[in-house]
C-alpha cells in the first residue's frame, strides 16, 4: 500500500469542530437527501471544520450497503472538498474490515474512523494486532475511535500509544472513553504528530486545555456556529471566554443523550424545522418530557 508520513496526511485535517453527521430520514424512512445536502451546507456556513460521515450519530448500522453508497456518494459532491470528510470503516470482523478498505472506492474522503472492535472483548494485544492489519490495508489515514461505553472494551493509554508510535498511518484518536486520567496520560507521552480528538461534547473544553485538537461533536449538529465558537476559543488559549460558552451548553450535553444518541440531536434539528424526527429501529424518538425541554431550549436560543 502507499505510505505517507504522518504530518503530511494529518496536519490541520482533522483539528477544530468535526461533525458527526446525522442521517435524517422521511416518515416513511427512507434517507432525506434534501435535508441532508440542507445540513451540509448548514455546517459549513456554520464553522465545521471538517465532517465525520457514516459513524454512530449517522445510524450506520441500520443502513443498507446501497443506501452507504448513495449518502458516500451525495456528500463527496456535495461537500466537493471544502472540508476534508473522515469516514466510518470498522466493525469485529478484522477480515471484513480490511476487505471493506482494500475494495472500496476512497475517492474524496480524507481518512478512515475506525471503532475498537464491539461485542468480541478482545485483549489488548488483540486490538492492537486488529489495527496493525487495518493499518497495513488502508489507503488513507487512520483516525482510532475508543467508545468503550458502546463497544465493551476500553483501549487502553498503552494499546493507543504503540498503535501510534508503530504505524504512520495511524495518525489520531478519537477518545470516548470517559477517563481524563487516560486521555491525560495519551496526549502527555504520545508522537508530536499524533493528535487526540475529543469524542464526548460535555468535555471538549477541559480536553482541549489537556492538549486535545478538537472534537467529533453530536451537539454541532444543531448548534456548529456556537460550539465551533467554542472550539476556536479554547485553542487559542483563550479558556475565559471558551468556558462561558461550554457552561451554557451544560444542561443541553444531558438533553441531547439521555434517551440516546441520535434521538436528542434529531428531536432539536426537529423543533429548529431541519429535519423530519425519524429514526431507525431499534431506535425510537426521545420521550415526550425530553422533548418539551429540548422545545424549551430552541425557543430560548431563538430558534
Amino acid at each position: 500500500m502507499p505510505r505517507f508520513s504522518k504530518v503530511s496526511m494529518s496536519k490541520n485535517c482533522f483539528h477544530g469542530l468535526g461533525i458527526a453527521l446525522i442521517t435524517p430520514f422521511h416518515s416513511d424512512g427512507s434517507i432525506d437527501l434534501s435535508a441532508l445536502d440542507r445540513l451540509v451546507e448548514y455546517q459549513i456556513k456554520g464553522g465545521a471544520d471538517f465532517l465525520c460521515i457514516m459513524g454512530t450519530t449517522a445510524e450506520t448500522p441500520t443502513l443498507t450497503p446501497a443506501e452507504k453508497q448513495l449518502l458516500r456518494k451525495r456528500l463527496v459532491e456535495r461537500v466537493a472538498g471544502r472540508v476534508p470528510l473522515l469516514m466510518g470503516c470498522g466493525g469485529n470482523s478484522t477480515a471484513a474490515v480490511v476487505e471493506e478498505l482494500r475494495s472500496s472506492d476512497w475517492t474524496g474522503i480524507d481518512g478512515i474512523l475506525s471503532v475498537c472492535p464491539y461485542y468480541n472483548k478482545p485483549s489488548q494485544e488483540g486490538l492492537y494486532q486488529h489495527y496493525r492489519a487495518i493499518s497495513n490495508a488502508s489507503p488513507l489515514p487512520i483516525v482510532l475511535y475508543n467508545v468503550p461505553g458502546r463497544t465493551g472494551v476500553n483501549m487502553t493509554a498503552e494499546t493507543t500509544l504503540r498503535l501510534a508510535r508503530d504505524f504512520e498511518n495511524i495518525v489520531a484518536i478519537k477518545e470516548a472513553s470517559g477517563n481524563i486520567t487516560q486521555m491525560d496520560d495519551i496526549i502527555k507521552n504520545k508522537p508530536q504528530d499524533f493528535d487526540v480528538i475529543s469524542g464526548d461534547d460535555g468535555i471538549t473544553f477541559p480536553l482541549i486545555t489537556l492538549g486535545a485538537v478538537g472534537v467529533i461533536s453530536v451537539i454541532g449538529n444543531a448548534l456548529p456556529h456556537e460550539f465551533s465558537r467554542m472550539v476556536r476559543l479554547a485553542l487559542k488559549g483563550e479558556y475565559a471566554s471558551a468556558l462561558t460558552i461550554h457552561h451554557k451548553f451544560t444542561e443541553l450535553f444531558k438533553l441531547l443523550f439521555v434517551d440516546g444518541n441520535p434521538a436528542g440531536v434529531k428531536a432539536m434539528l426537529s423543533e429548529m424545522g431541519m429535519i423530519e424526527n425519524q429514526l431507525r429501529l431499534p431506535l425510537v424518538p426521545t420521550r415526550l418530557t425530553t422533548m418539551r425541554e429540548i422545545s424549551a431550549i430552541v425557543r430560548e436560543l431563538g430558534y
